[in-house]
């Protein structure tokens, strides 16, 4: 299965804070330039921070545990298939 989202969605989830929380170990980033005009581009970018702030971090984990928890059941049957 593969279902197109957009990156507004994976954005919200906190999936772009994890994701670029764990490949900051490394010194990468995924980036993401969104315009008024609605167009978004996405590319890997080398980075110097190793990481996000206390309240970021926060907001990250908050995020993730609603997402999580929104969608465990689907997740859970999603495996099993």
């Amino acid at each position: 299965m593969v279902e197109e989202k957009s990156w507004e969605e994976f954005k919200n989830s906190k999936m772009l804070w994890f994701v670029n929380r764990l490949i900051h170990i490394f010194g990468w980033a995924i980036v993401i330039e969104a315009s008024e005009s609605g167009d978004s581009r996405a590319f890997p970018a080398r980075v110097k921070f190793r990481g996000f702030s206390e309240k970021v971090e926060d907001e990250g984990f908050i995020g993730i545990s609603q997402f999580m928890k929104d969608n465990a059941e689907e997740l859970l049957k999603e495996s099993k298939e």
